[in-house]
């Protein structure tokens, strides 16, 4: 068919692209640009991250995401490009959720190594090993309930590609600080002063002795150090690491094994006579091999690094003595010998590096679990200027799956409330600018608190792991029964899925009514529970009858969300569920534009002859194609079959604690974990809540 007349908006160059994250409103000027290459001034940033690990990374890119140019915001590392081998490899399900809502979890998915179950292997009578049982690797309610290997420089090279949508500049590596400190003096605005070195690309192969090194200062609002355990910022705080140090040591390697061991392909826990191992598959590699983990005790007497009751000191700040004499011990350990210990752990199966590959790396460490005492350091007039995360404020051992992991979740917890603040969409109040502060302080609140439960469970869990299994009857032995109810037990923890953050002013956990409309304790199971993160429920959406995931409506887009669980009577203009939306669409003209989206369920029958007429006006005004069935019975036929297998749909209201005829609301925060819930006929105590926390229009 000929086309005589061709116009198109020029606009529409955008949709052959890849959709771009809406940065949040920012109601504040922005300061003044930053001078071009050769100007006298001190360069100023609103935030300033330093380390582009897993932590300082992801910081970096949602808050890019939040709208964050390259004009206000900075992130530099002493590393010359993204790591290339080694160090931490898993994801959790509670991690993998979080990818997921970012649109960054397809390549993870695809092609890391799914973990779904846990093998426990241990000793027999006659010296060899046995395996006791199968677990599932995660054993609670989620999106991904499985865990996720792969490399740690992988998933530092997704989130960078990312950051290149939304930052020109993207990570400025081969910089390392050498000082930061708080001057209000010298600029009351920015008065976080950094001063930093860079090495000039072309001399990155040259010894050290032959750079030249380029100084630099800039100023900045906020400073984040996540520069690892032995973190120039943290140092610059005043806080030591300070914990405990166990006499266990440890070897790890990454190689792609020969052997006849079945479960070499499964997570693995393994107690014999001479020692422990653990198992970790990994991800395919170019080669089309895979590689495989090895944990593996090993028996050589070291001391502690103790100063004085059980105390460790910050690894960062070690005596030279003490680092020479940390070295000579780790010197004594070789990849020859970890391998030898696990061959003998693992008898009567045989394991070796498979011909024609070569190990692709290895270490040795010290079981330690370490923290600070605080997150952050505040200025003289009691804002939070330097914040630290990951593991320069907690370090402990890689057994457990975590530190990829919590790292991460710190920076997403303080990242949107950073956003929040720098943007002016917070609250003023009485007393000045105090709630905004209050959400800057939130995060240290929740997040130690995440850290001591990461410490005491990582004790205990490496504690044990690196005993002996024996019988009931033998003294000073670990059962396999007391083992795996360590294990499973702490699943909830463990897969990120059970953390709960405190009661404050951010969490209301008690309801502000007489009324609770959640029935039910199950709150690892799915029930509302504010200070937990929000279950996803598989759910019918009324608009095109597709089957999704809840969650796809909770992206993390910086925006709070309002979640509104209908009443029977939604189609009753006077009824409970039509006046609580006509509230919340006034709350939502309240606040700046888009800061705020409502989601809305149902759990009605034969809802696909309704118009639109026949629903409240605010559910297609704000929620059009986020209305969704969580009712097992609306699907496009009456076929139980079709229902169960092809739509999936679930029970949202059971798995909830709501019931259908009574409703529910909640308000769930940008970070996805539900700040606080009430009834349908006080819908009002929402709107006490945003006005506590966001700046009206």
């Amino acid at each position: 068919m000929p086309v005589f007349v061709d116009n198109a908006n020029s606009s529409r160059d955008l949709r052959v692209l890849p959709s771009f994250a809406p940065p949040l409103p920012c109601l504040v000027e922005a300061a003044s640009p930053n001078p071009v290459n050769g100007g006298t001034e001190v360069e100023r940033y609103d935030v300033v991250v330093v380390g582009a690990g897993p932590s300082g990374l992801f910081l970096t890119l949602l808050l890019a995401r939040y709208g964050l140019r390259d004009d206000r915001l900075l992130c530099i590392d002493s590393k010359p490009g993204t790591l290339k081998s080694g160090q931490a490899d898993g994801l959790q399900p509670r991690t993998l959720e979080v990818l997921h809502s970012l649109g960054l979890a397809e390549e993870v998915l695809k092609q890391g190594c799914q973990m779904w179950e846990v093998a426990f292997w241990n000793p027999t009578s006659s010296g060899g090993i046995e395996r006791t049982s199968y677990v599932p690797d995660v054993a609670v309610p989620a999106m991904f309930p499985h865990e996720v290997t792969i490399h740690q420089g992988r998933i530092e090279r997704i989130l960078s590609d990312d950051l290149s949508r939304y930052s020109q500049r993207g990570v400025q590596y081969s910089s390392r600080v050498s000082s930061i400190k708080i001057d209000t003096a010298g600029d009351s605005e920015f008065p976080v002063m950094i001063e930093y070195e860079t090495i000039d690309s072309e001399q990155k192969s040259d010894p050290p002795a032959a750079r030249t090194n380029n100084r630099h200062c800039v100023r900045a609002k906020h400073v984040v150090g996540a520069d690892g355990a032995h973190s120039v910022v943290r140092r610059s705080m005043g806080l030591d690491l300070v914990g405990e140090s166990k006499d266990h040591i440890w070897g790890v390697v990454d190689l792609v094994v020969d052997t006849d061991f079945p479960d070499i392909r499964r997570r693995c826990a393994i107690h014999s006579n001479a020692g422990s191992v653990m198992v970790i598959p990994r991800e395919p590699i170019a080669t089309g091999d895979y590689l495989t983990r090895l944990y593996v005790q090993v028996n050589i007497e070291v001391q502690a690094d103790e100063i004085s009751g059980g105390d460790v000191a910050d690894p960062a700040m070690m005596s030279s003595e003490a680092r020479h004499k940390a070295k000579e011990r780790r010197s004594k350990i070789t990849m020859e010998g970890i391998l030898k210990q696990a061959q003998t752990v693992l008898q009567p199966y045989q394991i070796k590096l498979k011909e024609n590959c070569d190990v692709d790396w290895w270490a040795a460490y010290q079981i330690g679990q370490r923290m600070t005492e605080t997150f952050a350091q505040k200025d003289r007039t009691g804002v939070p200027r330097v914040f630290i995360s990951g593991d320069a404020c907690h370090t402990h051992s890689p057994k457990a799956g975590q530190g990829m992991n919590v790292s991460m979740m710190d920076s997403y917890n303080l990242s949107w409330k950073l956003a929040y603040h720098l943007n002016d969409l917070v609250a003023k109040s009485s007393h000045g600018g105090g709630a905004s502060i209050d959400l800057l302080n939130s995060y240290e609140l929740e997040r130690r608190d995440i850290a001591r439960e990461l410490i005491e469970f990582d004790t205990k869990f490496s504690s044990m792991f690196s005993g002996s299994i024996g019988k009931d009857d033998e003294e000073e032995c670990l059962t396999h029964e007391q083992f795996v109810e360590v294990f499973s037990t702490g699943n909830g923890f463990t897969s990120g899925c059970g953390i709960e953050y405190p009661e404050s002013d951010l969490i209301w956990k008690e309801p502000r009514t007489e009324e609770n409309p959640i029935q039910g304790t199950d709150f690892l199971g799915g029930n509302l529970r504010p200070g937990r993160r929000l279950l996803s429920v598989r759910v019918i959406r009324h608009a095109d009858g597709n089957p999704r995931e809840l969650q796809d409506d909770f992206s993390s887009n910086g925006r709070f969300k309002i979640l509104v669980l209908a009443s029977t009577d939604l189609k009753q203009r006077d009824g409970r569920s039509a006046k609580a939306l006509q509230a919340v669409g006034r709350m939502i003209k309240q606040f700046p534009p888009g800061i705020i989206e409502l989601v809305v369920l149902h759990a009605l029958e034969d809802t696909r002859s309704m118009s639109w007429k026949d629903l409240p006006p605010e559910i297609k005004q704000y929620a059009e194609m986020r209305f969704h069935s969580a009712w097992p019975g609306e699907a496009p036929t009456g076929k139980t079959q079709t229902r169960q297998q092809m739509y999936q749909a679930e029970n949202g209201y059971g798995i909830y604690g709501v019931s259908r005829d009574q409703g529910a609301a909640c308000v769930v925060r940008p970070d996805g974990y539900v700040a606080m819930t009430t009834s349908l006929d006080s819908i009002e105590v929402i709107e006490r809540y945003l006005h506590r926390w966001l700046r009206p229009r």
